[in-house]
Formats: structure tokens, sequence, C-alpha cells
């Protein structure tokens, strides 16, 4: 028992927040019984002198880079003493206790552990810095748990090289994106975990997928997904695992931000899309974890997507330009590569003066395209302009929905084996002992047989389907924003022209300066619905003559109603 009443902080740590026999509640118990009987004072309540870092390796973070001990180092006149449950809560390098050591006789401190070696309390105390028995002690107990770390290291790591060659069998840490860990089915022998589809996860997989088929541009499918409030690969693995969202990630150079929650970005969206984990395969160090015959070891029986439907996805990526995603002005343009100059062909953008007077301009000067009359027109102009005659030709026309059957290429896989195969022939030579040679001789075959079994699979040719839908082309208009808008008159081939005006035109859009044209897969609905519509429309003065192939007069009041 000391005869003074001392300042103590009671130290926990916790590697893995789901590991039950070291948790912080068994740990915090020690330290308060030892503190009882030693006299240590913690304080009460907010007041209470404690370090709880959580989800920390002693093995890879000292001291005083833990986030709650490191504050208490920075501050050792406001304590006296430090306890910790056991060593390794406190340690596990030799280097590590060896500093704790020196930190601790600078400061006249003292270290007590509550179940010390042979599960007794054990107390150090460093306030006769000429006592070298407790330095030595204390460096001894280091190297024992630093040896016991290496030793649990060496048979982690040999389970987890064991397990990453069992089909099926997950060996631990945070599974990739739409997958949960879940008990080994027992027609697998019921041992372990495996991985099975997380359906939250895989929902948002399927929208994404879905958005992207739909011509969504992938920044689109960003800020839709943060509107919808969905959690992030990241934080919804944190709410999985009971703890807040958010943390910490990267800024300029030697800076560090701190999120609430993160956001999604085109890089996360690819790096999901593009996992071949969605395949269902194991995967280490980037490359798939081949068995004898060359081919991919399963992580579950629940592959999210199967070879096809991830090249087909992969290939939307290839044709897309991957950014990070930029704030949308709010002079956005809704006709963007829709208008173009009538005098150099050249596109027209939007821009808004100090007025905040908004107009549509030749941008041939950006593409060094001399104009010889540049064309500025107001912008409300135009778009209702282009609203009301792409409604007036296509308004009625259903939309046809593209119905796809992917088809398989043996020649995408192929590239990626061939690929580790070149980089495991450069490795030739480098072994020294027999078993070594023979392993590098086996995924030699291995690889080999994959690439052939490959060749020979034939391929598969894509399959495309138009169907007719119930919905038209003004029903989408109506629910659809600016930027889906104008994907679908690109998609329609839609183009306006815009000419020079004459004199008197500025109090309203003279036709006269404008020519609007609907091209490419439309046009024959296009011209059939333009047909039937001045059929409905026309009146016995403005019917052609028999035989005649030309209207003498255009109709009066043609509308698409």
């Amino acid at each position: 028992m000391f005869t003074g009443r001392l300042r103590g902080v009671s130290a926990i740590r916790l590697s893995v927040l789901t590991d039950e026999t070291t948790s912080p509640e068994r740990q915090r118990e020690a330290n308060d019984r030892t503190a009882e009987m030693l006299n240590i004072d913690f304080g009460e309540g907010d007041q209470r002198r404690e370090a709880v870092d959580l989800d920390v390796s002693a093995s890879k973070t000292a001291p005083w880079e833990r986030p709650e001990l490191g504050k208490w180092l920075a501050d050792p006149d406001s304590f006296d003493v430090i306890v910790w449950w056991r060593f390794d809560r406190a340690v596990r390098s030799q280097g590590h206790m060896h500093k704790l050591a020196e930190w601790a006789s600078e400061h006249r401190k003292m270290i007590v552990f509550a179940e010390g070696v042979g599960g007794s309390q054990q107390t150090f105390d460093f306030r006769n810095p000429l006592d070298p028995v407790t330095r030595m002690m204390l460096n001894q107990f280091a190297f024992a748990a630093e040896m016991e770390a290496w030793s649990i290291k060496e048979r982690v790591t040999g389970a987890q090289a064991a397990m990453r060659r069992m089909p099926f069998r997950f060996k631990g840490g945070r599974p990739s994106y739409g997958y949960k860990i879940i008990p080994m089915p027992a027609e697998h022998g019921g041992v372990g975990k495996t991985l099975g589809q997380d359906e939250s996860a895989v929902k948002v997989i399927i929208r994404i997928i879905r958005d992207l088929l739909d011509g969504k541009t992938i920044t689109r499918i960003c800020q839709e997904l943060e509107n919808d409030e969905v959690p992030t690969p990241r934080d919804h693995w944190s709410v999985s695992r009971g703890r807040k969202t958010g943390g910490k990630t990267g800024g300029a150079k030697g800076e560090t931000n701190v999120r609430d929650v993160f956001k999604w970005v085109p890089t996360v969206l690819k790096k999901i899309l593009t996992n071949p984990a969605l395949l269902g395969w194991k995967m280490h160090n980037g490359d798939p974890i081949r068995d004898a015959e060359g081919a991919p070891i399963l992580a579950t029986e629940q592959p999210i997507l199967t070879r096809e439907e991830f090249d087909v996805i992969g290939k939307l990526f290839d044709d897309r330009k991957i950014t990070e995603p930029r704030a949308i002005p709010t002079d956005a343009s809704k006709l963007l590569r829709v208008v173009h100059c009538g005098t150099c062909g050249s596109r027209m953008y939007h821009q808004t003066n100090k007025k905040q007077q908004r107009a549509y301009t030749c941008g041939g000067h950006l593409t060094r395209v001399k104009c010889a009359s540049p064309m500025t027109i107001r912008a409300d102009w135009v778009e209702d302009y282009v609203e009301r005659e792409f409604l007036a030709l296509t308004g009625r026309i259903r939309i046809q929905r593209t119905i796809i059957t992917p088809g398989y290429d043996p020649a995408q896989e192929l590239a990626h084996v061939l690929a580790e195969y070149e980089a495991h022939q450069e490795e030739k030579g480098e072994q020294k002992s027999t078993a070594a040679k023979a392993a590098w001789k086996r995924r030699a075959a291995a690889l080999d047989n994959r690439m052939a079994t490959l060749e020979s699979t034939p391929a598969r040719p894509e399959t495309r389907e138009k169907v007719a839908t119930d919905e038209t082309f003004a029903d989408l208009w109506g629910k659809s924003d600016d930027d889906a808008r104008r994907r679908l008159l690109l998609d329609a081939g839609a183009r306006l022209e815009i000419r020079k005006g004459v004199r008197g035109g500025w109090r309203t859009l003279d036709p006269r300066r404008v020519s609007f044209t609907v091209t490419g897969d439309l046009d024959p609905a296009v011209e059939s619905w333009a047909g039937l519509r001045d059929e409905l429309t026309m009146t016995p003065e403005t019917a052609p003559a028999a035989g005649s192939r030309m209207r003498l007069a255009e109709p009066v009041g043609a509308s698409a109603a």
C-alpha cells in the first residue's frame, strides 16, 4: 500500500473491437481493483482519468502515438501513475518499453500492471532515478512480450495463408463491399466463417449498375447517392459494426482531414464495380488466388455478378473518363452539345453576365475556329423553343428499353492471366530451396492450364432486344431533371442551329433564326408521327391533290394533340 493518495490514469487498449476475452469492461474492472488495493485515485464521472484506445495495435502503435494515452503522456504533471491490466495492453515491443521506461524515469512516474507475470499485480517505481533494477526488469518483460507478439504474428500469417486456399473459407478482416460474414454452411463442414451477400449493399450496387446502363454520368450517380444519404462502403462497414461513421481522410500534402461521413466519388464507384471480388473470387495482393488448375478459388457460394455481367460493367468504365466530381455551377447549361452556331457549326456555351442575364454564345474561339459571325442568343428563348419542338416531335412516341443479354469473351480474363504468368516468369531462377522451386513450378503450371482452358472456350456475342414500354417521351421528360433531359436530347440526336438575327427580332425568338432537327434511331418514329399528325390536322383546303407528293400549303394549327 502506498502511504499517500496517488493520481492515476487507467489505460485500456483493444486491438480488435469484437474480442470479448480482452473487453474494455474487463480491463477497467481489473484496473479499478488494483487502484483500490494500492490507494490510487482515478477520479470520478467526467473527471475520471482514463485512456481508452480501441482498435489500436500495440505492435504497430507506440503508447505516445495512441489517441487517448498519447494525450496523458504529453501532460505528465496531471497524474502520478499509469495502470494497465496486463503487460501486453501496454506494449509488445522492447523498443517501445525502453522509451516508456525512459519517459517514466524522466518524469518520476510509476507503472502498474494489475495482472503481471504469473498473474499477480506488479509495480515499477521510477521515482528513484538511481534504481537500475526497475528498468532492467521492464526490458526483460518487454523482450518476452515482443517474442510473444512475433510468435502470434507467425501463427496468424500461417493460418491466413492456409485459409486463403480453402474454398469459401473467410480468413477475417473487412469483406469487400457487397458481402457480409456468415457462418460456414454445414454442407461445407460448418467450421469457421464464409461470405454471403449483404442485401442492403447489393441493392446499392444494382442501383449503380442500372444508372450506368441508363446513361447517367458517374458524377451524377455520386450526387444522387449523396442526396439519398446512402452510406459509402467505409461508412456502411462502420454502421454494421456499431461504430461511428467517417474518420480520417487525405487532404493537401502533409495534412489530414476528419469527416463525419465519407463522400461518394467516382474513384470509389469504379473500385466497387471493377473489383473481381464481385465474381466471388478470393484475392491477395491484387491477384486472384488460384487452384492447381489455375481457376480462381471462390470465397462465397453467392457471387454478386457473373463473369459476363462483370465484363459488361468493366467496359462501361473503360468508355468513361473517371474524375473527381466537381461542383455543378448554378448556371450549368441545359443544352450543352445540343445548340450550335449556324455560322461555323461550333458548340454554343451558356454564360451569365453581371446582370444575371443568361445567353448562349458561339464557342468557336475555344477550339481555335475563326467564326465569321459568332452567334449569341437569349438562353430562355432557345431552352423553351427546344422543349416545345422536341415534345412536339417525340412527345407521343413510346420509350423503348434495350434488354441486353451479356455475351462472354474469354479474351479479357485471358489477358489478366497472361499478365500474371509473365510477372511470375520474371521470378524464375530466384528460388534457392527445393520447396520454393517446386512451388514456383506449380503456380506456373496452374496459370498455363488456365490459359489453355480459356483459349479453348468459345466467345459468345452480346445480344440486344428493344422492347416498347407504356411510357412516352413526354412522360419521361416531365419527371426528369435538367441533366437527364439533356441526355435524352443527345441520345435522340437533337440539334439546334442558331443563325443571324434580323432587324426587330430582339423582343422574342424569331423562328427564322433557328433550325431544330432530331436524327438517329428516333428518326423513323419521328417521321411516322409527323405524317400522322399532319393527316389529322389537314382540312380539305390543305389536303394534297390526288396523286401528288407535296402539299400546296402548310396546315393551320398543327400540333401534337
